[in-house]
């Protein structure tokens, strides 16, 4: 070894006792690598010097003469070996901060690591919830109905644009939404049916790469708890509502019909007004969409009598057309006057397929029949009414026990 020159032999590392590296024929030393150490050089063979302070810091030197920093380690199970630089572009203190981070990186390679920050212009994390509503609408509405459009544009540009739309779609924490979540109190229904939407765009906006992945706001939100409208015809009601039906033929046949037909089937008001004749195949009528996807509604003979007592009847079209032939029926100001003249004032449309289920459970059909009957996707959606069949099954039980009390001489 030269020490004016920085020269060293490949016939005078070997002497110097030099070790192995990893079984290979190329010789190494232990040093502190600095300027110095890279301005040496090595002839004839490939060498390796690995730093002292710095377990996995090194620097290469080809059989060329050609000189690389590099940081080794161990990863998952296997030896990995990063190039980090060459001298003299690279000086000897970036390399050993380079090794130093690449270190870092590894050791906690597998561990839970920070959000990623989305900086704008780097994937769009800048943007303004304000004008990432548009570019959202663009992309998702056309996938949702006709009447789901109307209601959630409303709820997009004016209910969520206005709470979230000056901060940054990557900002939206879900202490916001909680605290949005406080503002809705007085307004319990409106903040269940707009958190649902909200929780679609937050998860769109992952899928875009303008929030991280699995960091959606929205998720684990309570909503209110809203006691259910629940309103059943009693058997009296009902007649009072079958004379108000047939005084109002005359005036209005269409939507009387159209009302008898919800009663007979426990239809939604939205799939007896949107009706054509095309999905008429008694003894059932065949929708190919309807709130939960194409859906069998079956005739019973009453309901069979109202669609052939219809004066206009046809091969297509509505079959409870409005005034113009074009548009489907509205049947809120018939309904008004029919249920007020029924002294009925409280009783909705929807309240008529409630009825059809409340009268079904006292006939002693199972909860499971009845959500085939009405459409129920979800057998949870039936369970609503099972407080209907227990009521029921008491009835029937104080009826039996009476019927035996009689029989043994006891008062009931």
């Amino acid at each position: 070894m030269s020490t004016n020159g920085h020269v060293v032999t490949s016939e005078a590392v070997r002497n110097a006792g030099s070790t192995r590296w990893r079984g290979s024929k190329s010789t190494s030393e232990k040093v502190k690598l600095n300027g110095n150490i890279a301005r040496r050089k090595v002839i004839g063979q490939e060498f390796f010097w690995w730093d002292t302070e710095l377990p996995g810091f090194g620097l290469r030197v080809f059989a060329s003469g050609a000189k690389c920093w590099f940081v080794q380690f161990r990863q998952r199970g296997k030896q990995k070996r990063v190039a980090l630089g060459r001298p003299p572009e690279m000086r000897a203190e970036k390399a050993r901060a380079l090794a130093r981070a690449q270190l870092a990186k590894a050791a906690l390679d597998g561990l839970p690591t920070a959000p990623k920050v989305f900086a704008k212009g780097k994937g769009g994390g800048g943007m303004l919830f304000s004008d990432y509503a548009p570019r959202f609408w663009d992309d998702y509405a056309r996938h949702w109905k006709p009447s789901t459009r109307r209601g959630n544009r409303r709820s997009i540009f004016k209910e969520l644009v206005g709470a979230f739309g000056r901060q940054r779609i990557d900002a939206i924490r879900k202490t916001d939404v909680l605290r949005w979540r406080d503002s809705w109190a007085a307004r319990p229904g409106a903040f269940n049916r707009t958190i649902p939407i909200l929780s679609v765009m937050m998860g769109y906006a992952e899928q875009l790469g303008l929030r991280p992945r699995g960091s959606n706001p929205c998720k684990g939100t309570p909503r209110y708890k809203r006691k259910l409208l629940e309103r059943f015809l009693s058997a009296r009601e009902f007649h009072r509502l079958a004379a108000s039906l047939r005084a109002f033929e005359e005036s209005d046949p269409i939507a009387v019909q159209a009302i008898r037909l919800l009663i007979y089937t426990g239809a939604r008001h939205g799939e007896i007004v949107g009706l054509r004749w095309e999905g008429v195949q008694p003894p059932r009528l065949m929708l190919p969409d309807s709130k939960t996807g194409a859906k069998i509604i079956y005739l019973n003979r009453q309901a069979c009598d109202v669609l052939e007592g219809l004066s206009t009847k046809a091969e297509v079209g509505l079959v409870f057309p409005s005034a113009g032939g074009d548009k489907p029926i509205a049947l809120s100001v018939p309904w008004q006057a029919i249920r007020r003249h029924a002294a009925l004032p409280d009783v909705r449309l929807h309240d008529l397929r409630n009825s059809f289920a409340s009268v079904a459970i006292a006939d002693g059909i199972s909860l499971v029949v009845i959500g085939k009957l009405l459409g129920h996707a979800l057998a949870e959606t039936t369970e609503r009414y099972a407080h209907l069949a227990d009521e029921a099954i008491a009835d029937a039980a104080k009826r039996v026990s009476g019927s035996l009390a009689s029989c043994l001489g006891i008062a009931a």
